[in-house]
């Protein structure tokens, strides 16, 4: 039996460069999608301005999950989306990233009984205090199709017992996005609305929790922000959940801080810099394909391949260390690389392994894991 029906799921910003070029791929394909927006993210600037600028159309369905904790948000999630499931019936499910829907649906998909792949499959951080890497490596587990960005991934999921059959290195997705979406991104007028000069400012984005919930720690970050905006004035776009806390902490001379930025904006922003600043694992990417220099404010990443065969460089969050790297980077930046299959055609593949691969029950079984390792008894 062919796959035919399949739903694509989509939740926060993160998810929206990555599901679209995927849809599109499998309607050229010939395939019924039925986009599910589970409301994760609800607010315009991180919502709406996104499906505008990439000219995603209105989704199918919508769960209308909302804010809160974890738990709760996964738990409204999986409430509202196993009777949209049943409802649907369709052949396969298709999950993107490491967000909290991510893992929702792909539990409840999992148990539904379609097919499931996972888009950014085996990335690992290696840093069980993040959240995401709870979600990607659970959903990773119950997928039958793992489509990885990056040969780094695939050794990840060949290390963790998973077969050959299931994983395919795919490309990356948001590649895909960012080099459909470039000459119009450089069309747009940010530059000159805040008047910027190309390779002029320093980009910053924060928004970890680590990075921004503690205080103590905003205040070291922001300190090295502003001895760098010394040498290099900083752009700040504020994410929604860092707002009241960098106000609360007070931010120094030579950054601005500015709404956040829609899709074409922020490229276009990352672009044009002369070195981009984040703890985000998208614009470690972005910025690898870009060629733009990025330094990455975490003491992990689970995108390595971006700084061994790309821009990025590990700064780590100590301020002193923060500060001798920028230094360093400005003084001599990192030559532009970039990995294979980050061409822009990796949702093609994508396309291609799912409504070519057949229906076979891929997941692991486990009859498939490991010497010495067995399945938890229910």
């Amino acid at each position: 039996m062919p796959v035919n029906r399949i739903v694509c799921v989509a939740g926060a910003r993160p998810n929206y460069m990555k599901i679209k070029p995927v849809m599109d791929a499998l309607e050229r394909h010939g395939a019924e999608v039925v986009l599910v927006h589970t409301g994760q993210h609800y607010d315009e600037s991180m919502n709406d301005v996104f499906f505008r600028d990439l000219g995603i159309r209105p989704p199918d369905r919508y769960l209308g999950a909302g804010s809160g904790t974890h738990a709760q948000q996964t738990g409204r999630v999986m409430a509202a989306f196993e009777p949209l499931l049943g409802e649907l019936s369709p052949d396969a499910v298709v999950v993107v990233g490491d967000i909290n829907s991510t893992l929702a649906c792909a539990l409840v998909a999992a148990k539904a009984g379609p097919l499931l792949a996972h888009v950014e499959a085996g990335l690992r951080s290696r840093d069980w205090s993040m959240p995401e890497e709870v979600n990607r490596v659970a959903t990773d587990r119950v997928s039958d199709y793992l489509l990885a960005p990056s040969p780094d991934a695939a050794a990840n999921l060949r290390a963790e017992g998973y077969r050959e059959d299931q994983i395919h290195v795919v490309g990356n997705v948001m590649i895909d996005t960012l080099l459909a979406n470039l000459e119009r991104a450089r069309a747009s007028d940010v530059l000159d609305r805040y008047g910027l000069t190309r390779g002029g400012y320093g980009l910053v984005t924060l928004h970890r929790p680590a990075n921004v919930d503690d205080p103590d720690a905003l205040r070291g970050l922001l300190k090295a922000l502003g001895e760098i905006a010394g040498r290099c004035p900083l752009l700040l776009p504020v994410h929604p959940r860092a707002a009241e806390r960098l106000a609360a902490v007070g931010v120094p001379g030579g950054i601005r801080v500015v709404p956040a930025a829609g899709y074409l904006d922020f490229v276009a922003l990352q672009d044009g810099a002369r070195v981009v600043l984040t703890d985000s694992g998208g614009v470690q990417e972005e910025t690898t394909a870009l060629g733009v220099p990025c330094v990455t404010l975490r003491e992990n990443t689970e995108r390595p391949v971006t700084v061994e065969e790309g821009t990025n460089v590990l700064a780590g969050t100590d301020p002193d260390r923060i500060t001798a790297v920028v230094h360093r980077v400005l003084d001599e930046p990192p030559a532009p690389r970039c990995p294979a299959l980050w061409d822009g055609q990796a949702s093609e593949r994508i396309a291609r392994i799912l409504l070519e691969g057949g229906t076979a029950r891929t997941r692991l079984r486990p009859t498939d894991l490991a010497p010495g390792l067995t399945a938890g008894a229910t």
